[in-house]
């Protein structure tokens, strides 16, 4: 049981990036990326398009402290949404490419599903909420959208993978299972959002082992989940924040995903990618001391493999 060649990245929304802003007023793009750099990962995903400047700005950016660029997320409307919604999405997509090109063209465009507001106030879906998905012509649409996608990316020279993610229409393992009957589509494995949406985290990953592309290392308190869907409708922001754990933490086995990653020979990044709200500049430290002891768990774990 071993790994390929693995490293270990992070990415701006696990120091609370959301928007224009990196730790609160007073901070910057540019601290972020030294704090990242400071905790020993070597590479990190792109924020925002623009975030870290112009596509030459952020390849200098990230340069200057010794960070590979992994690859950005990038959200889709691929729901039954007006069309000019996911027109714009492509528009922003294109910027989020030629930053990743400027870095050097090997990084990945994580592609993910908006969802709706509806799915948002019912995220996860449960039992009961069959009605709020797709339906076949709604995962024809959704198909035909990510084909779009995944080719401009392609006409860059870039790969794209397909992040599943709660509160949009592609959360359940049931969900992903349809999505990959699409042969062109490989996955962003992300432990925390699979197991929101009920997945066993080891079993996907074995099962999918296959058809995995990229990695988002998560940690997520399921009591939080359980709360927030005792209270539903709730939007996802009034609880999504305080899901995630420390790695090793929570009630995601991580340990057992490594073991079947390294069976599978999984050669690739494994981002640690905590989805955390807005961060105040007094509570930065923090938060860059957590990222640090995230890094120092993961790495001795793979070197136990």
């Amino acid at each position: 049981m071993a790994f390929g060649k693995v490293r270990i990245g992070n990415a701006p929304v696990s120091y609370g990036v959301f928007g224009r802003a990196a730790g609160g007023p007073g901070a910057s793009p540019e601290q972020l990326l030294a704090t990242i750099a400071a905790a020993g990962y070597e590479g990190s995903e792109l924020g925002p398009p623009g975030f870290f400047g112009s596509p030459e700005e952020t390849a200098a950016a990230f340069d200057r402290v010794g960070l590979s660029v992994i690859g950005a997320y990038v959200p889709l409307h691929l729901g039954p949404t007006d069309p000019s919604a996911f027109e714009h999405d492509l528009v922003q997509m294109d910027l989020t490419c030629e930053e990743l090109v400027a870095a050097g063209g090997d990084g990945v465009v994580v592609l993910a599903d908006e969802g709706d507001e509806l799915l948002r106030l019912h995220a996860p879906r449960g039992p009961g909420d069959a009605g709020l998905g797709l339906d076949d012509a709604g995962w024809e649409r959704l198909g035909g959208r990510l084909r779009r996608a995944l080719d401009l990316a392609a006409s860059y020279g870039l790969s794209g993978v397909f992040h599943p993610h709660v509160g949009t229409f592609v959360e359940s393992p049931g969900d992903v299972e349809r999505l990959l009957e699409l042969p062109e589509v490989t996955l962003a494995f992300d432990s925390g959002h699979l197991a929101l949406g009920g997945g066993d985290v080891v079993a996907c990953a074995r099962r999918w082992r296959g058809r995995i592309g990229h990695v988002h290392v998560k940690d997520v308190d399921l009591d939080v989940l359980a709360k927030a869907t005792a209270k539903r409708p709730q939007d996802l922001d009034t609880w999504f924040g305080d899901v995630c754990t420390a790695l090793g933490a929570g009630d995601v086995d991580l340990r057992g995903l490594l073991d079947e990653l390294a069976e599978a020979g999984y050669a690739g990044w494994m981002v640690v990618e905590q989805d955390r709200p807005p961060t105040a500049l007094d509570q930065y430290p923090h938060v860059a001391a957590a990222q640090l002891a995230n890094r120092e768990w993961l790495a001795r774990e793979l070197e136990s493999r």
